[in-house]
């Protein structure tokens, strides 16, 4: 078995992407799976390119990006994308999609085919942080988790796709008083744990993993 993860290159004036940080981190082989490391940029279409060229060279079996989520406590498996960039910020070439479809043919929105909630119980008994997130925003992490699952839906039927969201690293937040962060180190743990449980489990557990609002 093969994985595809992914970490963006920093954006919004930071100096790090957690995200990649902790990718760089990880084994190259974890649960027996072979790991496949790619650094993708923080541009709309770009960064999807790069995974579909990616994918279309390695032929994994999973395909899982990892983001940075500045202020989130827990490391958040995401259960769905949505067919919409609406970028609060431009990105790192200055684009700034606002209200502007992902794909014009693609669906409203796709649901990881990950067992995410297995995923978030699996770094949970490994000791950290974790919840199940049901918003993966309107920037790029939520337009490259949409990418991922649009071409799992239109050309790679056989893959299971999904996208983890991540806290700031420690050193992110000296000047961001009473900001939730976590070491670089047990971000690429709960990383692992969670790959270890989605290359184990090909169902998702029963488990409550919704919010009230």
């Amino acid at each position: 078995m093969k994985v595809l993860i992914t970490g963006f290159d920093p954006f919004g004036g930071e100096s790090i992407n957690p995200a990649w940080e902790a990718v760089k981190l990880l084994p190259d082989e974890i649960a027996g799976a072979q790991i496949v490391k790619l650094q993708i940029p923080t541009v709309v279409n770009k960064s999807i390119q790069k995974i579909y060229d990616s994918i279309c060279a390695e032929k994994p079996d999973i395909v899982l990006s990892i983001g940075q989520a500045g202020g989130r406590f827990a490391v958040t498996p995401e259960r769905v994308a949505i067919n919409i960039t609406d970028a609060r910020i431009p990105d790192n070439e200055g684009n700034q999609p606002i209200d502007v479809p992902i794909f014009e043919d693609g669906d409203a929105a796709y649901f990881s085919n990950l067992p995410v909630k297995a995923m978030v119980q699996a770094i949970k008994d490994a000791g950290y942080p974790s919840v199940l997130s049901n918003t993966a925003g309107t920037y790029i992490c939520n337009h490259v988790m949409y990418g991922i699952l649009y071409y799992i839906k239109k050309e790679f039927p056989n893959i299971r796709g999904g996208f983890i969201h991540v806290p700031y690293a420690a050193s992110q937040v000296v000047n961001k008083p009473a900001t939730p962060s976590m070491s670089l180190a047990d971000i690429a743990a709960s990383i692992e744990a969670a790959v270890k449980a989605a290359v184990e489990n090909q169902t998702d557990i029963k488990a409550v993993g919704g919010e009230i609002h």
